[in-house]
């Protein structure tokens, strides 16, 4: 099988670090490949950049239908797009703030998202409402390191386990959901170090999708997510028409 994930940002650094902890988390005959939008934001910390990210997923849904491509992942923790991913594509596709909420809450009472910036907390937290967690998240944290420092800045591992430390107290939390695509390499170090399950949704995400893809399923396309209505656009949106 061959899943696709799509990083919405335009940083390849980064896509090539989700790539290789999607590849490490599938089974034998499972295929990823991880891309970048050819158009988008350098990075995705706010509704703007979320908003002007959609079109570039979509246009690698479209060009994943035409390669073949099974089933996708949209590794940004805002799950950008999703919805109309979903009317797009014939295999499932599952984004990384659902696939890691969803594993989060088998492995404990209770979870605590830690992400980069404050100013998005109030995204993961309209998903969190969205996908009936709110009984399982304890909280939402920031480590105030924005996305593109995640590499860069020396200091960022130990700031995100410090703030890891400092959730499970406040929280009393028994499982840690990382809240950015930037961070699915720090899994299995800082849940050695914090003892508690630490769950990516980069790898969360694609194994949910081999799982899905081994059962035969698929998104039903008998109400909301058929495909769209044909119809014409105009300006720069004139080769989105289906």
């Amino acid at each position: 099988m061959k899943i696709k994930v799509i990083n919405p940002n335009t940083t390849w650094a980064m896509t090539a670090k989700i790539e290789e902890c999607a590849r490490a988390a599938v089974g034998p005959g499972t295929f990823v490949e991880a891309v970048s939008p050819a158009m988008g934001p350098a990075s995705i910390e706010s509704h703007y950049d979320e908003a002007l990210s959609v079109p570039g997923i979509l246009a690698e849904i479209a060009g994943g239908e035409m390669d073949g491509v099974d089933g996708y992942v949209i590794a940004c923790f805002g799950d950008p797009g999703l919805d109309a991913a979903r009317e797009l594509a014939t295999g499932p596709v599952v984004a990384i703030a659902e696939a890691a909420m969803h594993y989060a809450s088998f492995l404990g009472r209770g979870f605590s998202i830690v992400t980069t910036l404050g100013r998005t907390r109030g995204r993961a937290a309209d998903l969190v409402d969205s996908y009936g967690m709110q009984r399982s998240c304890l909280g939402i944290h920031s480590c105030e390191i924005p996305v593109l420092d995640l590499d860069h800045n020396p200091g960022a591992r130990k700031i995100i386990l410090e703030s890891c430390f400092d959730a499970l107290e406040r929280d009393d939390s028994d499982v840690i959901v990382l809240g950015c695509a930037g961070m699915a390499d720090l899994c299995r170090e800082l849940s050695e170090k914090l003892g508690v399950p630490v769950v990516d949704g980069v790898t969360a995400a694609v194994t949910m999708v081999e799982s899905l893809l081994t059962l035969g399923l698929s998104t039903s396309t008998r109400n909301e997510f058929a495909p769209p209505i044909p119809k014409s656009y105009k300006g720069i949106m004139t080769s989105c028409a289906l």
